[in-house]
């Protein structure tokens, strides 16, 4: 008997015959034999004198008595008689009913059959699997059976099922357990770290429950040693001298049977090296990292693989005698956290195992960004020397101690220390060549020396360009300038934080050599401030100024007003502005000035004039507006313009000045007439004095003649000089012929006031004329001579015309003359002795 679900049973082979023999095998349940199985077995002649054949039961053993019995066919075709029956018996009940199989590990997935032995005279009244019944089946002699189809796991903690079992004296349980089989070992490999032991390893797809234990076990095939006891899921053993191919097998095996895992391998191509770590020593930017290589392999020549967290993988061949590997890894970062491992290979395919991580931090590394200014003096300059402390990484605090300058001039050196809270230097040196040289003092680490020079004044160098940038909308600058071939290193941009405001704070940044424009961002900038960005080229001999950009983040509209210059000169029919500006230093670039002269309210004119005029040169500050009118006010009005609009205006009243030279013009001409025809009658003054003296036996009241001539030398005396605009006295000896008239006054247009002498006196003077703006001309006064036998006229006229000007008002003055007769009968004198004194002063209101 195997176990209780299994039936061996074995007899004895009959070799008489050369052909396989067959047998007839019969298995019985009962003392009733009732027949469950029948078969036929061929055992073929190779096989041993004894052959065993095995039954497993649906049916555990333990519920009733199982019978046995086998007959041979001769020649495959005459059987013989049956054997007895051979009986395994099934367990008997005394007190009590018995269940079955109890306490067993069943198989997943299966169908198994549970039976109740009832004691004798005790009946099965059911069956239940869990808590669910099942229809019970007689198997005989009392015994009751159930089957259960497709078993499962339970999915609680404990993988046990209840059976129960119902008679006419009660209820009896029992448990089971449900398992999975032996599985085959999975990836199942073997490789070796040093050539003396073996490794193997596979995987558990499922974890075993402990009521079902596993036994794995080793067997090298080609060996011919013992079977070598395993772990769950590996095996170690000592390597075979002398045996390079290995086939091997892992048998697994539980209650429900068994697996097994083929596999071979050459231990030369299953090596597998184990690294331990010697030596990590960091550096600035390096480190040097050394390891061990266990079992003396470095007579295979093993490949290694080291690799720093975040950086890339380096490989090497290892093979130093001492099986000591050394490697130094570069370009890391100062003061920088890192993590190291490393793992090898013989073959370059099977590699082993990484190190656990090595930590480590390489050395503070300080660069500084040095940078210039130079200042021209008379027989020297002076240098400033700014600098800028740059320190990589963050994994530890680095302390500058202070700061080494040292500089070189025609073969002297000369050296000064500064503090380390310090960032520039002062210095003076002679014309010529300098070179510079700056490091920082460090407690632990390196600091790396900047170097820059200073170049000799060249007075043959080239101005450098100067150029106007363009605002963008967001406020930041992109400088692009031209390449030049004299550059050697690098280009350097500078610029005021503050823009041209003073003082300066200065920064710098250094462009490759090669790259020929810059970004700067928005956020570095304000609204409003002109920067200028000076951008210099490295050469040998020093930093050469190129280009000089200048220009805004953002222009503003808000620029000053410009400030006028006062007093304003002006004419009477224009005006020149003029006005002080600084258009470099406003919040957005000049492009020129917008002139406004508004005409105010005048009382002759009613439509207002404007004036706009636009100057397009920021550096031209003037400007003379023409065709205005006199003595009239104009509100002036100046502002800057910029892309954005005109800015904030400066504001002026100014009069335009009366015309007062055409009045002087118009009083002096005829003042200048009469002077230039008294010179040119002086030497005629006594044939005058003939002519124009009184003929023998006239009678002329000489007293009367005296008054009316000193009352008008009065009046004239009376008027200003300014004021007076024509005074002529006249005396006139005139022989007209008969019916001729004679016009004393000939008036002109509407806007002339004249004053014209006698045409038909040799001694008439030429017209005197002013034009004033009243609508008025004296009328014309004429005589009729009717009498034919009159043959003289002597005639005294006294005309005088005052027209006063006064500033600011446009309607004429009173203007008045006056009038006196005297007139004498014809009849009262002799024919050729006879004369008429005529003379009038009239009052006439313009």
């Amino acid at each position: 008997l195997g176990d209780r679900q299994s039936l061996v049973v074995s007899w004895v082979v009959n070799h008489s015959v050369s052909l396989g023999e067959v047998y007839e095998i019969q298995i019985g349940r009962t003392e009733k034999h009732t027949i469950v199985y029948n078969t036929n077995v061929t055992v073929s002649s190779e096989d041993l004198h004894e052959y065993t054949w095995t039954w497993v039961s649906d049916l555990p053993l333990e519920c009733v008595d199982h019978s046995v019995r086998i007959r041979h066919f001769y020649n495959q075709s005459t059987p013989s008689p049956w054997s007895n029956w051979t009986t395994n018996n099934g367990v008997k009940a005394k007190d009590k009913t018995k269940i079955y199989p109890s306490d067993q590990v069943l198989r997943e997935g299966s169908n198994p059959k549970f039976c109740c032995v009832p004691p004798v005279g005790v009946n099965i009244t059911g069956m239940a699997f869990g808590k669910k019944p099942y229809p019970l089946e007689s198997v005989g002699d009392g015994v009751k059976a159930i089957t259960v189809k497709n078993l499962t796991i339970p999915k609680g903690l404990l993988k046990f099922v209840l059976i129960s079992c119902s008679d006419t004296t009660g209820r009896q349980d029992t448990l089971n357990y449900v398992s999975f089989p032996p599985q085959k070992p999975v990836n199942l490999s073997c490789a070796t770290s040093d050539m003396t032991t073996v490794t193997c390893t596979w995987d558990v797809v499922r974890k075993r429950d402990y009521r079902n234990p596993q036994t794995q076990t080793l067997h090298i095939r080609n060996s011919g040693q013992a079977p070598i006891s395993c772990k769950q899921s590996s095996c170690t053993f000592p390597a075979v001298p002398q045996l390079q191919q290995y086939n091997i097998s892992v048998v697994v095996k539980d209650k429900l049977g068994e697996e097994a895992e083929s596999y071979s391998f050459n231990i030369f191509d299953r090596v597998i090296p184990i690294v331990e770590w010697d030596r990590v020593s960091p550096g600035v930017t390096n480190v040097t990292l050394s390891w061990i290589i266990q079992g003396n392999l470095t007579q295979m020549n093993p490949l290694c693989q080291v690799s720093a967290v975040s950086h890339d993988t380096t490989e090497l061949n290892c093979n130093d005698v001492s099986g000591l590997c050394e490697v130094k890894l570069e370009h890391l970062l100062p003061n920088t956290d890192y993590s190291t491992r490393v793992r090898c290979s013989v073959n370059g395919r099977l590699w082993g195992e990484w190190t656990r991580l090595i930590p480590f931090t390489t050395d503070p590394l300080v660069t500084l960004d040095l940078w210039r200014r130079i200042q021209p003096l008379l027989h020297s300059s002076q240098v400033t020397l700014l600098w800028n402390p740059h320190i990589v990484g963050r994994a530890t605090a680095v302390n500058i101690q202070g700061y080494k300058v040292q500089w070189s001039q025609k073969g002297n050196i000369w050296t000064d220390f500064k503090d380390g809270g310090q960032s520039q230097a002062e210095i003076f040196i002679a014309p010529g060549k300098c070179d510079f040289t700056v490091q920082a003092v460090l407690h632990t680490g390196s600091s790396i020396p900047a170097h820059i020079t200073v170049p000799p004044v060249d007075s043959t160098e080239k101005l450098p360009v100067q150029k106007r940038l363009s605002s963008t909308t967001d406020g930041s600058f992109n400088l692009t300038w031209d390449q030049q071939s004299t550059v050697t290193c690098s280009y350097t941009v500078e610029w005021c934080i503050l823009g041209n405001a003073v003082p300066c704070t200065l920064r710098w940044m250094k462009v490759p050599e090669g790259n020929n424009t810059v970004f700067l961002p928005a956020e570095n900038f304000t609204a409003g401030c002109r920067y200028t960005f000076n951008i210099y080229g490295c050469t040998e001999n020093g930093h050469k100024l190129l280009e000089i950009q200048t220009g805004y983040a953002k222009e503003l509209k808000s620029v000053q007003a410009p400030r006028l210059v006062e007093p304003v000169q002006s004419t009477s029919s224009s005006m020149t502005l003029e006005w002080r500006y600084n258009e470099n230093d406003q919040p957005a670039f000049i492009t020129g000035y917008l002139v406004t002269v508004q005409e105010m309210h005048s009382q002759i004119n009613t439509g207002l004039k404007l004036f706009n005029m636009s100057v397009a040169d920021p550096l031209k500050k003037s400007v003379t507006i023409d065709g205005l009118q006199q003595n009239q006010k104009y509100a002036c009005s100046v502002s800057a313009l910029t892309k954005e609009g005109p800015g904030l205006p400066a504001s002026i009243t100014i009069r335009t000045r009366g015309n007062y030279s055409a009045h002087l013009a118009k009083i002096l001409t005829p003042i200048l007439l009469l002077l230039c025809c008294t010179i040119l009658l002086w030497p005629q003054r006594k044939m005058l004095k003939e002519i124009f003296a009184y003929p023998t036996g006239m009678n002329i009241k000489i007293p009367e003649f005296d008054s009316f001539l000193n009352e008008t030398d009065q009046r004239l005396h009376s008027q200003k000089a300014e004021e007076c605009i024509s005074c002529v006295i006249e005396i006139v000896n005139a022989r007209p012929p008969l019916m001729e008239t004679t016009t004393l006054i000939e008036p002109e247009p509407a806007d002339i006031l004249c004053s014209p002498g006698s045409d038909s006196s040799p001694s008439s003077m030429a017209p005197s004329c002013e034009p004033i703006q009243a609508d008025y001309c004296p009328q014309p006064a004429t005589l009729h001579w009717d009498r034919p036998t009159l043959p003289q006229i002597t005639s005294i006229t006294n005309k005088s015309y005052v027209y006063s000007m006064v500033e600011g008002y446009s309607e004429p003055q009173e203007v008045t003359s006056s009038e006196i007769k005297s007139s004498f009968e014809p009849s009262d004198c002799l024919q050729d002795s006879c004369a008429v004194i005529y003379g009038y002063i009239s009052n006439v209101t313009l």
